[in-house]
């Protein structure tokens, strides 16, 4: 294993170059130690986490185990598994001496990116020599922000080549976080003049009767989860002085028609709440300089029954044109919480199962 370079950290492995320590053939891989030594201790102490936290979720990730004193931490497990976990902490080292703070979803998204870097390119570089790594977006409040997956890769490529971008999939995978990011790293950049922000004003099963107030009193409790989006990737200042001059725009979906939204990004959140005709209308009011952003979980679906979702339509009739992009999360890419990505997990499951009971159930009656 070859000592690092690099200025972040220095590494020194009890293998030495190549790891020289080879098992015979048939046998499980000779452990391997691997000590990494950070210049400074606060930093160091930033990127272990709180009661090591980040080092346990990378001994569970790549089945090692890190003991850190000071600023050392040591390595122990599979030679190629501490290889990984020595780039992980140099990378998340890295970002903590740019002022950046690190979660166990950064932690999971390094060890994500360390792997897709293996299976490509095994030397870790790209065809060019350069480190291959996530898309990332900045904005000035929140600065970088990398994905955390490959699926999370994939969205920020698509939102970065295509004016019209679809993006499907359960709970608690960044859709509609990512697509506020990236509106905002727009605005910011000049890229467009202002943002609007739009969902169906439709409830979870439930009929909460008429709102007091006025009509912005009567849809906020519709729109809240994109305010708070927005306001993780903006000064509230900012934000409320945007939506007084009209840079920004939050409104429910049934404002959007006979509107053409130009030099503008749209985004629509639980699209899979819009009918077939509003979703016809939303995306004809696409004008000149804009982008739009179509995020939804086809799985909760709150129109009357018998009401087919605009979203799955949309994404049938669409998909493959030129300029439109089609990305779709899966239950393991749940970046939220590790217990919501259990619970997702299980829902599928019995959704699948119910599936199958049916068709079986199909399969076996008799024709008439």
């Amino acid at each position: 294993m070859r000592p690092s370079n690099r200025p972040a950290a220095a590494a020194t492995s009890s293998l030495g170059l190549g790891g020289v320590a080879a098992a015979l053939p048939g046998q499980p891989p000779l452990p391997g130690e691997v000590i990494l030594t950070f210049p400074d201790n606060r930093l160091a102490s930033a990127l272990f986490g709180q009661y090591d936290q980040n080092l346990a979720k990378i001994e569970r990730g790549l089945g090692i185990v890190a003991h850190a004193i000071g600023n050392q931490v040591t390595l122990k497990g599979p030679p190629e598994s501490c290889e990984r976990a020595r780039l992980v902490l140099q990378d998340l080292y890295d970002r903590v001496k740019l002022g950046q703070r690190i979660s166990l979803g950064d932690v999971d998204g390094a060890i994500q990116e360390g792997a897709l870097q293996g299976i490509l390119f095994p030397a870790g570089t790209g065809a060019d020599g350069e480190k291959l790594s996530f898309e990332q977006i900045s904005t000035r409040k929140r600065g970088p922000v990398r994905a955390r997956n490959t699926a999370q890769n994939i969205y920020l490529r698509a939102l970065k080549q295509n004016e019209l971008v679809f993006a499907e999939g359960p709970a608690g995978t960044g859709k509609t976080w990512l697509a506020v990011g990236y509106a905002v790293s727009l605005l910011e950049q000049g890229v467009v003049e202002r943002l609007i922000l739009s969902r169906p004003a439709v409830e979870a099963g439930e009929r909460l009767g008429f709102l007091p107030g006025d009509m912005r009193d009567k849809v906020d409790p519709y729109l809240r989860p994109i305010f708070d989006a927005l306001n993780d990737f903006m000064d509230p200042r900012i934000v409320e002085r945007g939506m007084q001059t009209g840079m920004i725009e939050v409104a429910p979906l049934a404002f959007m028609r006979g509107r053409t939204l130009t030099n503008a990004c749209v985004l629509l959140d639980e699209a899979q709440n819009a009918a077939s005709m509003q979703m016809k209308m939303f995306l004809t009011r696409l004008g000149e300089g804009s982008r739009m952003i179509v995020t939804g979980d086809p799985t909760q679906i709150d129109l009357p029954h018998g009401q087919r979702s605009g979203l799955s339509e949309a994404i049938s009739l669409l998909s493959g044109f030129e300029g439109i992009g089609h990305v779709i999360f899966r239950e393991g890419d749940v970046v939220r919480h590790d217990l919501v990505r259990r619970i997702v997990g299980a829902y599928e499951a019995a959704s699948r199962r119910a599936h199958d009971a049916a068709a079986a159930a199909f399969k076996g009656t008799p024709e008439r």
